[in-house]
């Protein structure tokens, strides 16, 4: 039996096969891509960089290749501001403004110091002058503050020092990647507001990553070790990311692949262990970007296995949250609560429960949005106090009159299937109790003492290309066309779930998308809601879901 993980044959294959439609989509003016053109479509430039270094493959010093990267260095110093900035450009074409764009600065630095030996002299000091520029800026401006994308800027910060021969720039690149490992939670995760960001915890797995990689720096390992563990935690078995404790993004349907420093970690060796296995299974090749970066900075070594390669587990981070395996059902709660934010970026704590099957997937949950309180686990008050206006590209986001929708104060038991929180004045609960490989039961209980209404709110995931099968008999097409359905159950994407009593589902329950400046969502980021109105009479009910077999 295998105990070592190390980066595979199979990378440096698919990278291979990736070059030449990378060369092929190069314009006479050495921009990649398509248009619009922005600076991130230059970030093909390590994976050249990488084929044309690493030996066993036809591009190994290949002088075209070496032409292409020169070139494309070339486009991003044509295309600097006077500062070294670039302009943040969409391919909608929307824009942001101009930036030191971190992603492309850590790369374009990497390739130079893979290729600078080979450039001659005029072409060296033509990258040097656009790259001193550029780092320049990033050393004066980009390290105020821990983030992820300082984080970004300080790996490649320190890359610039060692090219430059630039020893100050090191040193404030190790002082602050010191800062970052500071502002890391015992449980490996980094905030930007109150609790994990998931998706963008990865920028910092890749930026500590890459820079021990580089500078050897060992105490950079412990903390790498912490953060890998929390994602072996919250992967989901199909690959994609718990969304269920995320600040930032909601779920996203897909494997996510880790980054070189998952690679320096027992836990993070089994997560790029599992997510690789997967990935090949699907028959898709290794983005090339991704096996340049694994290839150049990878590291070998034991693995540890994750939860979801188990078949009972149970993981929690204190009383905040949990991770429950139990058979073929995978549950996540979260207990983070913390005001809604004005920040348009940082999500309300709203939506506390996801439940994952292996044969479907994720069922419930699907991650916080803002200005859409039927994504929130319950709500006290009129839910029509709290609505996003399409258009607005600059929303208030604070409530317009009595209703909570995130809880004050949130409790999980020590089994991780139950939920207590706090809205006001008023007490709700969930119970969640896997009762084999194919039935569940999900309880709701609400205890009133405001007098106001009191709903809990279960977020179905949607199979835009399967109908939703009523009671009836009727089968709907889930599209731009809203209703609402009340009966005895509802049967999609291969579970069906029981509509006790008052209940009912609503369609289509939009977010506020906040990468989109007018925040409106599409209908693939929709959500089928059922609705558990409370009242005097009705304090308590119980679900039935069903997967079918």
């Amino acid at each position: 039996m295998e105990t070592v993980w190390k980066v595979e044959p199979r990378l440096l294959e698919d990278l291979v096969v990736a070059i030449p439609e990378i060369l092929k989509s190069q314009k006479d003016n050495g921009q990649f891509g398509t248009e619009p053109w922005n600076c991130q479509d230059q970030h093909a430039l390590l994976a050249l960089a990488a084929a044309w270094k690493l030996e066993g493959n036809p591009y190994h010093h290949l002088e075209e290749v070496l032409d292409a990267i020169i070139s494309g260095g070339n486009a991003l110093i044509e295309a600097q501001d006077e500062q070294g900035m670039w302009i943040f450009r969409n391919k909608d074409y929307s824009e942001w403004g101009q930036i030191f764009m971190p992603w492309t600065y850590s790369r374009w630095i990497r390739t130079y110091q893979i290729v600078r030996e080979a450039m001659n002299t005029g072409q060296r000091l033509h990258w040097e002058s656009g790259l001193r520029l550029g780092f320049e800026g990033i050393s004066r401006t980009a390290l105020e503050s821990v983030h992820n994308i300082s984080a970004h800027h300080a790996m490649s910060l320190y890359c610039a020092g060692q090219v430059f021969a630039h020893e100050e720039w090191m040193q404030q690149a190790s002082a602050f990647m010191a800062r970052v490992v500071a502002a890391q939670s015992p449980h490996g995760w980094w905030s930007e507001h109150h609790g994990p960001v998931v998706a963008y915890n990865f920028v910092y797995c890749e930026a500590l990553g890459v820079y021990y990689a580089m500078s050897g720096d060992e105490t950079i390992l412990e903390p790498l070790e912490r953060a890998t563990r929390f994602h072996a935690n919250y992967i989901y078995p199909d690959g994609s990311l718990v969304e269920t404790v995320d600040e930032r993004n909601p779920y996203c349907h897909g494997l996510q692949m880790g980054n070189p420093g998952f690679s320096h970690t027992a836990s993070g060796r089994g997560f790029l262990r599992r997510q690789h296995a997967l990935h090949v299974e699907s028959g898709e090749c290794f983005d090339a970007d991704y096996a340049a970066s694994m290839l150049l900075y990878g590291g070998q070594g034991a693995f540890a296995e994750t939860a979801a390669d188990c078949r009972e587990y149970l993981y929690s981070m204190e009383d905040e949250a949990a991770i429950s395996r139990q058979g073929s059902w995978f549950i996540s709660l979260s207990a983070y609560t913390c005001p809604p934010s004005q920040n348009r970026w940082i999500q309300d704590r709203q939506n506390l429960v996801s439940i994952f099957h292996d044969r479907t997937g994720l069922i419930i949950g699907g991650g916080n949005t803002k200005l859409q309180p039927l994504w929130s686990s319950f709500t006290v008050g009129d839910t029509a106090l709290l609505a996003h206006t399409s258009g607005d590209e600059d929303p208030m986001f604070q409530l317009r009159g009595p209703l909570f929708h995130v809880p004050e104060k949130a409790a999980i038991s020590a089994d991780g299937t139950e939920l207590e929180l706090k809205y006001g004045e008023d007490r709700c609960k969930v119970k969640l109790m896997p009762k084999s490989e194919t039935e569940f039961l999900l309880i709701y209980e609400a205890l009133s003492n405001s007098g106001m209404p009191v709903a809990g709110h279960i977020p179905l995931l949607p199979g835009l290309q399967q109908p939703l099968v009523l009671a009836s008999g009727e089968r709907i097409k889930l599209g731009k066309e809203s209703f609402e359905y009340g009966g005895d159950w509802i049967e999609h994407a291969g579970w069906r779930l029981s509509l006790p009593g008052e209940a009912h589902v609503v369609w289509p329950v939009l977010p506020h998308n906040p990468y989109c400046k007018t925040g409106d969502a599409t209908l693939e980021e929709a959500r089928l809601v059922a609705v558990l109105p409370f009242s005097a009479g009705i304090s308590h009910y119980e679900l039935q879901l069903h997967i079918e077999v």
